[in-house]
C-alpha cells in the first residue's frame, strides 16, 4: 500500500498527469513497471522505434541529439519527476535523441499499449500531456531566443 501511495505522489508531480484525480493516479500507479540503470548507460538510442516511456524517480538523464553516441552533449538534463520517451508513443516515429544514464538511476515505464488505454479512459490525460509538451516547446523556443545559433551545451 506504502508503495501505491509513494507512486501517487510522485505522478502527482509529473506535468503530464496533473489532471488526473486521485483516484485516477491510482489505477495508472498499478500500471506502471520499474527499471533501474547504471551511469554510462544508453536508455535509447536516435532513430529507434519507442515502445515505452519513462518517469524517472531517482538519477539524472541526458538527452542529446547527436548522432554520435560519445559525445555527451545535451540540451536537456532531467531528474526525478520528470518524463522522456513520450514523443513516439503519441506519433509513431523514430526517438528524435539519445536518452543517457548520468547518474544511476530509477524509472517507471508505461507501454505504448498502456498509454492508449489510459488516453481512451481519461481524455483529461490527454489534456494534461499537451499542456506538457507545449511547456517543453515554450522552454525550447525561449532558449533558442536567449542563446542563438547554438542547440546543445556541453556537460561539464
Amino acid at each position: 500500500m506504502e508503495a501505491l501511495f509513494e507512486r501517487i505522489l510522485l505522478l502527482k508531480r509529473v506535468p503530464f498527469f496533473e489532471m488526473l484525480r486521485t483516484e485516477q493516479l491510482s489505477q495508472v500507479a498499478l500500471l506502471l513497471d520499474e527499471i533501474g540503470w547504471v551511469a554510462g548507460e544508453v536508455v535509447f538510442f536516435k532513430g529507434d522505434m519507442g515502445d515505452d516511456m519513462y518517469i524517472i524517480t531517482r538519477g539524472r538523464i541526458g538527452i542529446s541529439l547527436l548522432d554520435d553516441v560519445s559525445i555527451k552533449t545535451f540540451v536537456a538534463e532531467l531528474g526525478p519527476g520528470e518524463c522522456f520517451g513520450e514523443m513516439g508513443l503519441l506519433d509513431d516515429l523514430p526517438r528524435s535523441a539519445t536518452a543517457h544514464v548520468m547518474a544511476d538511476g530509477e524509472a517507471f515505464v508505461l507501454s505504448k499499449d498502456k498509454l492508449h488505454g489510459l488516453l481512451l479512459s481519461y481524455p483529461e490525460l490527454g489534456i494534461g500531456m499537451l499542456r506538457a509538451m507545449s511547456r517543453r516547446l515554450r522552454q525550447v523556443n525561449d532558449t533558442l531566443t536567449a542563446q542563438p545559433p547554438t542547440l546543445q551545451k556541453p556537460v561539464k
